[in-house]
This record gives structure tokens, C-alpha cells and sequence, in this order.
């Protein structure tokens, strides 16, 4: 549909952050809902949960505990939430023995999307995939320089940006931007740069929104 309208979508959230990978699923189903009637430019927006994470990383559930004051039955409960929630919209968690510092990651996304839109997209879902569900770290340049090499980006590339200080600082300006903008917890969902959703919210929300917002 040529003349459908256009949505621009700024999915802004963190490869650690798994409400991030229900909430992009969750929006995805919604995108295929519309069928056509609403076109998307989506784009990912980089935001770290851990900004001073070491480069050795924590233990998850000793920082999940210690930063939100959590024991070990809560800790628990809002697994078992999760794997429900993402079972629901086709996300798988496994076992996530580490947090780990994401900024590198994030140079690689900011680098795909310079690319290629649909090649960013394939790498958030490789990532988090390879974080969420097989427990890799993916603070580690060789398990991103695969990661980046699975979805059909240039390794050598990949590696190279790893090793350098290339894009540090675009990425961090973007992360000023997204701060000014009042964005402090993830996903943070923009649509057209003026209205926000927060939260991995239900298909049901994302599809109401990207209607509304379209229409308007």
C-alpha cells in the first residue's frame, strides 16, 4: 500500500534488558498486525541499565538483588514473569549467569544501522538472543564479532571497530540525546520523535498506538 502513512519508531533500550527483547517482540507482531496499512522506519536507539559495569561483569541475581533490593523468592517470581511474558511473543530466556557491560554492542548496532535498517534489526535480535536465551556474553569482542558475522555484517569490520575507539562517540552522543529527552528506564518507545510508550507493553498497546499516532 504506497500511500499507507509512515511511522517512525526510535526503540530505544539495552541488550541487558530483557523486557527490551519482550517489548521489541511485542511491537513487531503489532508492525505485522497493521498489514500494510501503516508503513514503519524502525530504528535502535542505544541506552545502557549498567553504565559502569566492569569489564569483568556481576553475578546477575547478586546485582539484581543489591540495585533493587530483591531476595532470592522475588528474584524467582519475576523470572518465572518473564519467561511467561516472553513466551507469549516468542522470546526464550535461559539461564543469564552474568551482567556485562553492553557498550560495545551497542557500537556494533550503531555501526549496522549505518548500513542497513533491516541489518540492525537482524543484530538487536542476534544479540539479545545470544545474551537472553543461550547465556553468551556479549561483552566479549569474539562472541559480538560472531554474533555480527551471523546475520551477514563484515567480521573483519566488526573486529576492527571492536578494537578501536571508533563510534564511541556518536554513540554516547546519542545517549545524551535520549537523557535529554527524559528517557531513564527501557524500552522507551518514540513514535514520530513526539509520543512515548514505555515498557514491554502487550502487542494489543503497540498496535493501538501505531494506529492512533498514524491517523492523527
Amino acid at each position: 500500500m504506497t500511500d499507507a502513512p509512515t511511522v517512525r519508531i526510535d526503540f530505544v533500550s539495552d541488550i541487558a534488558c530483557p523486557w527490551c527483547a519482550v517489548g521489541l517482540n511485542a511491537l513487531e507482531q503489532a508492525i505485522a498486525r497493521l498489514d500494510g496499512a501503516v508503513q514503519v522506519e524502525l530504528h535502535f536507539q542505544p541506552f545502557e541499565l549498567n553504565p559502569q559495569m566492569a569489564a569483568e561483569g556481576e553475578d546477575a541475581d547478586e546485582h539484581l538483588a543489591r540495585k533493587y533490593g530483591l531476595d532470592a523468592a522475588q528474584l524467582a517470581h519475576n523470572r518465572e514473569v518473564l519467561r511467561q511474558r516472553g513466551a507469549d511473543v516468542g522470546v526464550t530466556f535461559g539461564h543469564r549467569g552474568r551482567m556485562v557491560n553492553t557498550f560495545d554492542a551497542h557500537r556494533l548496532l550503531h555501526w549496522a544501522g549505518q548500513q542497513d535498517p533491516a541489518l540492525q534489526r537482524a543484530l538487536k535480535h542476534a544479540l539479545l538472543r545470544a545474551y537472553f536465551t543461550d547465556g553468551r556474553d556479549v561483552s566479549d569482542h569474539a562472541v559480538l564479532v560472531d554474533v555480527a558475522t551471523s546475520v551477514g555484517l563484515d567480521g573483519g569490520r566488526a573486529a576492527g571497530i571492536l578494537a578501536s575507539d571508533a563510534l564511541v562517540a556518536e554513540v554516547r552522543q546519542q545517549e545524551r540525546l535520549n537523557q535529554e529527552r527524559g528517557i531513564r528506564a527501557v524500552p522507551s518507545v518514540i513514535l514520530n520523535e513526539r509520543h512515548l510508550i514505555q515498557g514491554g507493553q502487550p502487542v494489543e498497546l503497540f498496535e493501538r498506538a501505531l494506529r492512533q499516532v498514524a491517523n492523527a
